[in-house]
C-alpha cells in the first residue's frame, strides 16, 4: 500500500513540475497577450484527441458532473488564473494559490470525510511561507479585482479536486481527463473570441511552446494528477502542488537568467519540506517511529 501511495505521489510531483514550466514556455514561446487563447490551446485540442483515442462518452449522471468538474478545472478556474496573473504581480498571485492546500482540507472534510491532521496543517502553513519567500515581491498596489480573481481561481480549483474524489470516475483516468478538457475547452472557446478576437498568427516556436503545453503540460500532467488525487487524500496532493512554484523558479533562473538569493533558497527548502511531511508514507513512517499523526478533529 506505501508503494502504491509513492507511485501516485510521484505522479502528482510530475504534474506539479510539468505545471511549473507553463511559466518559461509561455514567455520564451507564446504570443504575447493572448492568454485565453493560450488556454483553449492547451486544453481541447489534446482533448479531443484522448477522446478519440478512448472513443468513450460520460453516460447518464456523469454528463452533469463532467461538465460542474471541467468548470471547476478548466473552464472558469483558466480565465480567473489569467486575470489574476494579469493584474497581480506573479509572486503574490503564486502567494495566494499556495493557500490551496488548506482550502482543500477544508472542502475535503464535510465533503469526503477526510479530516485534517496536525502534521498535514503545519506542513500547509510552512508550505505556504515557503512560496512567500520563493516568489513574493511586495506590491505598491493591490487590484481589487486580481486579488479576488486570483483567490477565485484557487477556490474553485480546490472545489473541483474534491469533486474528482467525491465522484469516484466510471472509467479510466484518461478517459476521464478527455471529458473535462473537451467541456472546459468548449467553455472557453466564446469567452477567448469574445474578449481576445480572432486566434493570432503562430510561429514554429510557438506551435513547439503549444505542444508542450497541450501534451506534457496539460493532458499527461492532469492525468498524473487526476490518478495521484485518486489513490491519496486530496490534502496530500494539494501539496504536492506547491513543487510548482519551485519549478518555475528555478526554470526562470535557469532559462532566465533571473536572481536567486538566500530567501528563495530557505522559500524552496521550506516547500519541499512541507510537500513531503504531507505525504501518507511520510506519516506512516513517523507514526512507526513513536510520532503519531494527531487529528485536530475533537
Amino acid at each position: 500500500m506505501e508503494g502504491k501511495s509513492i507511485r501516485a505521489g510521484l505522479l502528482a510531483a510530475f504534474a506539479a513540475a510539468a505545471w511549473g514550466t507553463t511559466y518559461v514556455v509561455t514567455g520564451a514561446l507564446l504570443p504575447p497577450d493572448r492568454p485565453l487563447f493560450s488556454a483553449v490551446m492547451r486544453a481541447l485540442p489534446i482533448g479531443l484527441v484522448m477522446l478519440a483515442w478512448r472513443r468513450q462518452l460520460p453516460q447518464g449522471p456523469w454528463w452533469w458532473r463532467t461538465l460542474i468538474m471541467s468548470l471547476c478545472t478548466i473552464g472558469l478556474f483558466f480565465p480567473l488564473l489569467f486575470l489574476g496573473a494579469y493584474l497581480l504581480p506573479g509572486g503574490l498571485a503564486s502567494t495566494l494559490q499556495a493557500a490551496s492546500p488548506l482550502v482543500v482540507m477544508a472542502i475535503a472534510w464535510p465533503l469526503l470525510r477526510e479530516r485534517p491532521t496536525v502534521l498535514r496543517v503545519g506542513a500547509a502553513l510552512v508550505g505556504l511561507i515557503g512560496v512567500a519567500l520563493l516568489v513574493f515581491q511586495a506590491p505598491t498596489t493591490l487590484p481589487a479585482l486580481g486579488v479576488a480573481a486570483a483567490l477565485g481561481s484557487m477556490l474553485i480549483s480546490a472545489l473541483g479536486f474534491v469533486l474528482l474524489k467525491r465522484w469516484p470516475a466510471p472509467t479510466d483516468m484518461i478517459t476521464m481527463t478527455s471529458w473535462q478538457l473537451v467541456m472546459g475547452g468548449i467553455v472557453l472557446v466564446p469567452i477567448a473570441l469574445v474578449l481576445e478576437g480572432a486566434p493570432p498568427a503562430i510561429d514554429l516556436g510557438g506551435a513547439l511552446g503549444y505542444l508542450w503545453l497541450a501534451v506534457i503540460g496539460t493532458g499527461a500532467a492532469y492525468v498524473c494528477w487526476f490518478t495521484g488525487l485518486k489513490h491519496l487524500p486530496a490534502a496530500a496532493v494539494s501539496l504536492i502542488g506547491l513543487l510548482n512554484p519551485v519549478v518555475a523558479t528555478v526554470l526562470g533562473v535557469i532559462v532566465m537568467h533571473e536572481t536567486f538569493g538566500l530567501s528563495q533558497a530557505l522559500g524552496a527548502g521550506l516547500v519541499l519540506g512541507s510537500v513531503l511531511l504531507g505525504q501518507p508514507a511520510i506519516a506512516a513512517r513517523l507514526r512507526r517511529r513513536g510520532t503519531p499523526e494527531v487529528s485536530t478533529a475533537a
